[in-house]
């Protein structure tokens, strides 16, 4: 009986590392890989979302990202709604740690836009 209960917990966690293997693991490193190209994200880039709209990125927000698609027409997606970018390869730029400081200068610049919008209203 012991022999039996032995060989059934060894096939068991066999099957769970195979599944691991298989279907966990690789489905993490598309979520990172994702997360990574959208934190990357920064005006002028040339992107598709996943709804098909072919556009370029105007403005970045905390959630959200501003797309102009055609002149004068500009539309907000939220940030997940971005399938891929097109005029860059973001992978190349997080290996050499420019896409961590680009981020921040968008962030300073969005911060910098937003004060003078405000100076705007107060007048």
């Amino acid at each position: 009986m012991d022999q039996n209960l032995t060989n059934m917990l060894i096939w068991l966690v066999v099957f769970f590392g195979i599944i691991y293997f298989i279907i966990i693991r690789p489905q993490n490193k598309q979520q990172k890989a994702r997360r990574e190209m959208l934190d990357s994200l920064r005006v002028k880039d040339k992107v598709i979302t996943i709804g098909g709209i072919h556009g370029t990125i105007t403005k970045v927000n905390e959630d959200t990202v501003i797309i102009k698609v055609a002149d004068n027409v500009e539309i907000e997606f939220l940030r997940h709604a971005v399938q891929s970018i097109e005029n860059r390869d973001y992978k190349e730029e997080l290996g050499s740690g420019k896409g961590k400081k680009s981020k921040k200068v968008n962030k300073e610049k969005n911060d910098d836009a937003d004060e003078d919008n405000n100076s705007n209203d107060e007048d």
